[in-house]
């Protein structure tokens, strides 16, 4: 994640060219939860913020921009110019409004469950992750050069597990609502399974 004081710093050099600034706040909530930083406070150093409503946060779809009025009403014409309206979208609209009455608080849920399971990966013959860079609710790890990447998260798939390869020996997990810590668990003996089928 950005450093705050990081961000004020940009904030500073954009006004003194001119500039505006626009956050892809897709991961705005976890930031929020993972820092303790209100999003009010992420939110006074851009100009427009774009926050996505899905992924951690459970709703079925939605992204929303946030930004003054006259901004607000510019992004609607040109929402409208290049057909991202949506008709009857009431019914998405509340799902939007659940999540973050409800589900925005359930973040540090995803954050604790992330960790547990990356402090556990250590403990797996063959596997490292950098706990310090578990900050949120996404886990990269790190597999041995005898393990065969692509195998290896075709067999978690096969077993119930869904991994993505990034590059590399490097795996990346990510956290979200409908993952409890039972599911993280059983995803872990999974996953150490799997490993031992294919030391050489």
């Amino acid at each position: 994640m950005l450093d705050i004081n990081y961000i004020a710093s940009v904030r500073q050099l954009a006004d003194k060219y001119g500039l505006f600034l626009h956050l892809d706040g897709a991961r705005i909530w976890n930031a929020s939860v993972a820092t303790g930083i209100s999003l009010s406070e992420y939110g006074s150093y851009f100009d427009t913020i774009s926050v996505c409503l899905s992924k951690g946060m459970g709703a079925p779809v939605g992204s929303l921009i946030v930004s003054d009025k006259a901004r607000i009403k510019k992004a609607l014409k040109w929402r409208k110019i290049f057909g991202g309206g949506m008709r009857q979208a009431g019914i998405l609209a509340a799902a939007g409004i659940y999540a973050v009455d409800n589900n925005f608080k359930l973040l540090e849920i995803d954050h604790r469950n992330a960790k547990q399971f990356a402090s556990y990966l250590n403990r797996i013959s063959l596997i490292s992750c950098n706990l310090d860079n578990v900050e949120t609710n996404i886990v990269v790890f790190n597999l041995d050069n005898r393990i065969d990447v692509k195998l290896f998260v075709k067999r978690c798939k096969e077993n119930g597990v869904l991994l993505s390869a990034i590059g590399g020996q490097a795996i990346r997990v990510v956290f979200h609502l409908d993952v409890n810590i039972e599911d993280t668990n059983q995803a872990l003996n999974i996953i150490e399974s799997v490993i031992k089928s294919l030391k050489k």
